[in-house]
């Protein structure tokens, strides 16, 4: 085999592996905080507000929950799920930088526990609110 097949050949074996890897990278830190923020403002079409975000996440709703029921005040000690007391870990961004970097997991975790607090979806300018106020928390 002349060395440009060769060539093509690993090119093409190279291309397979990543494609082959490209769902696994998408599933796992395929987003941050900054880029989660940014589109759900975009969605909104207002820029978000870390107080309506700090007054949203500490507030009682609809089923006697607030968001710091499982989270703490401030999130960014580790928390305990309400009803079944398994720990979660802290929600702000500077303290758990895993937070907020997988779009699938984001998704899911909004839809679950706005759900449960709100007993409906949340909009897209509460989860940009409520995220500003996250990232802006310090340890």
């Amino acid at each position: 085999m002349n060395p440009r097949m060769k060539h093509i050949q690993a090119l093409a074996a190279g291309l397979s592996l990543a494609a082959m890897l490209y769902p696994l990278a998408a599933q796992a830190g395929d987003t941050t905080a900054a880029s989660q923020l940014a589109q759900w403002q975009t969605q909104a079409g207002a820029p978000a507000s870390v107080e309506r975000g700090k007054m949203f996440f500490s507030s009682k709703h609809g089923n006697d929950l607030s968001c710091t029921s499982c989270h703490g005040t401030p999130p960014t000690a580790q928390g305990k799920h309400a009803s079944t007391g398994k720990l979660i870990e802290p929600l702000a961004p500077a303290i758990n930088p895993t937070r907020f970097t997988d779009t699938a997991k984001v998704n899911k975790w909004f839809t679950r526990n706005c759900k449960d607090v709100l007993s409906r979806e949340c909009s897209a300018s509460e989860k940009a609110d409520v995220l500003a106020y996250l990232t802006g928390l310090k340890p």
